[in-house]
């Protein structure tokens, strides 16, 4: 495995791709700099790392378009403060992009062999903030919510009531529900709902 750490981000990059699509949220564009997506993506892919597009990384699974990721994180009003629980969890990319952005990040993904690989790329990188755990999603993890922040990174046909018990008062939560991502949030026990873009994702399991 190459060494993250001689991976140098293209500043066209950030400032073409990133910086627009997260409105040039300076936390953010930082967390993108120090994060090489090529690092979380097959050797076979990653002349195409700094491409605005999704792309395969096998079990039929993706790493999310650049500028989407940016697009959610800046809706999801991250805080060095708040603990995220996020689902899909896939490469890590994302995973790791939280943890720099978070206090706490719990990352559920369902396919085993992509949770040891990122367990293995955040160990390397240090960010012990980040916990990325073998489960299914759609049930989130209780044990430690409430969350304030919830990042769903598949796409689900309805609201998986679990993650709304699971989003603490004030919270917020971006989830693509039929294809429109949403932006939930909570407050005094009232649930509402945004709808920010049409997006594509890969399905949740059972919603």
């Amino acid at each position: 495995m190459r060494d993250y750490r001689a991976m140098k981000v293209p500043q066209h990059f950030l400032d073409k791709v990133i910086a627009p699509a997260c409105n040039k949220n300076p936390d953010i564009i930082e967390a993108f700099r120090t994060t090489p997506r090529e690092y979380f993506m097959d050797e076979a892919m990653r002349l195409k790392a700094y491409n605005d597009d999704a792309l395969p990384i096998g079990y039929g699974q993706t790493i999310s378009q650049p500028s989407l990721v940016a697009m959610m994180l800046d809706k999801l009003e991250p805080s060095k403060s708040l603990t995220c629980l996020e689902i899909g969890a896939g490469s890590g990319f994302v995973s790791s992009l939280l943890g720099k952005l978070m206090s706490e990040v719990y990352a559920m993904e369902l396919i085993p062999e992509l949770v040891r690989s990122a367990q293995q790329k955040l160990r390397t990188m240090l960010l012990w903030n980040v916990q990325v755990m073998t489960a299914n999603g759609a049930m989130g993890y209780p044990e430690k919510g409430p969350y304030p922040r919830i990042l769903v990174s598949c796409g689900a046909n309805s609201m998986p009531q679990p993650l709304l018990d699971q989003l603490a008062e004030g919270g917020i939560m971006l989830i693509p529900i039929n294809g429109v991502l949403k932006k939930v949030t909570k407050t005094d026990g009232e649930i509402r709902e945004e709808a920010l873009a049409k997006v594509a994702f890969v399905n949740f399991v059972n919603t």
